[in-house]
């Protein structure tokens, strides 16, 4: 069968998966399982711009309430990690973790001079860039270039969506934007492609044209590959009937399953709350609590939990006063979630906030975000963070 250029458009969602496949996922077949103890990361993207000031509370500080006085939640109804500290009332799933001992919080995360757009500075976060530098690869992206170096420990970051982001971007490699496992193999596996493919084995066209049958026909079999490796071992835990728990249960079944994927992306949001935050925010932490109460008992009755690591961040904070939607806007610095059965330090990995010492109405950063990606990169992916990220950022002690 010979495919008109034109054609290619109905190739649709698996064409665009398919130029974004690594070059190397064809190794991705060998017959090797990753060992027990394969260690595993999973970003969770708070996308819109979370309010940390509303996820970890300063309880007992008035300049809160003062800043707050509508949007403030109530010293009685937070879940107090100590006698400053809280968490908001719907994460009670991570208190239980900090009382385990298996929760880490990041206060004050950001970097110098930063951007309220949510596009810049989610590309910022996502690239690992300066304020001032722009780059066209992600941090995981270039993760996936340094230690596919010749292809002979091939290792893979995949995003549970439809659409890849620049994070997974690599200047050589990229992740895969998988939604679902079993969708993306019904789709590979429709005649259309399949005739296709078996057209093109003894045709040549121009180079263009060659390079769209090769990552189409990676995509096909990388396709299989994936699903067959996630049903080998599927997750039978109860899960929220939510988009997150859904993601989660099949980043659990993949986990489970051994296949060679060292860092796995799922977002949630919006929580861009500049009208009426107290319920959007409530219902979106409902959402994540549930789904990550879900996951990690799942991790655990398949001791995995000690090899997995998630962490959570979103592009920026929120302005420390309430504007006059009962919302907050745009701000800058913001704190992070760890959560993993191998963490080294734990609770509250550094001060809160200070809401005595201010720029401009937003809280400073006293941590560079980059600072945490350097320490995962190292310390429990085992690579070389400094010529990832471009330069040496000190490590935490959190692994």
């Amino acid at each position: 069968m010979l495919i008109k250029r034109k054609e290619f458009i109905q190739i649709g969602s698996l064409a665009t998966a398919s130029l974004l496949m690594p070059r190397f996922l064809k190794a991705f077949e060998n017959k090797n399982a990753v060992p027990p103890g394969n260690k595993v990361v999973i970003v969770l993207q708070l996308s819109g711009g979370n309010d940390g000031l509303n996820t970890v509370i300063p309880f007992q500080n008035d300049l809160y309430y003062k800043s707050r006085p509508q949007l403030g939640i109530s010293s009685s109804a937070v879940l107090k990690l100590d006698d400053e500290v809280a968490l908001h009332p719907a994460l009670s799933a991570f208190k239980q973790l900090y009382d385990e001992g298996n929760l880490g919080i990041i206060n004050s995360v950001g970097y110098p001079n930063p951007d309220r757009s949510h596009f810049r500075s989610m590309d910022i976060w996502q690239t690992a860039s300066a304020s001032n530098q722009y780059l066209n690869s992600g941090w995981i992206g270039r993760y996936l270039d340094a230690q596919c170096h010749e292809c002979n420990k091939p290792t893979q970051a995949i995003e549970i969506d439809d659409v890849l982001s620049l994070a997974l971007k690599g200047n050589d490699m990229n992740g895969l934007a998988v939604k679902d496992p079993k969708r993306l193999y019904g789709t590979a596996n429709e005649a259309f492609f399949k005739d296709i493919r078996a057209g093109h084995e003894t045709l040549h066209h121009d180079q263009p044209i060659d390079y769209l049958y090769k990552t189409l026909a990676e995509t096909l079999s990388s396709a299989d590959y994936i699903f067959k490796q996630s049903k080998l071992h599927p997750s039978n835990a109860e899960y929220p009937r939510t988009e997150l728990g859904n993601n989660l249960k099949t980043i659990a079944s993949l986990i489970f399953s051994d296949i060679n994927t060292k860092i796995y992306y799922v977002s949630l949001g919006s929580f861009d709350t500049h009208v009426n935050q107290a319920a959007q925010q409530q219902r979106l932490f409902t959402e994540m609590n549930n789904a990550i109460a879900a996951f990690v008992n799942d991790l655990k009755a398949n001791h995995r939990f000690e090899d997995v690591l998630l962490f959570t961040f979103s592009e920026f904070g929120r302005r420390v006063v309430q504007n006059a939607s009962n919302g907050t806007d745009h701000g800058t610095a913001n704190n992070m979630f760890l959560i993993s059965g191998g963490l080294q330090q734990k609770g509250l990995i550094n001060p809160v906030c200070d809401l005595s010492d201010l720029q401009d109405g937003d809280l400073k950063f006293k941590v560079d975000f980059k600072e945490v990606y350097a320490t995962v990169l190292k310390k429990w992916l085992d690579a070389d963070d400094e010529g990832i990220l471009g330069e040496k950022f000190k490590y935490m002690p959190f692994i």
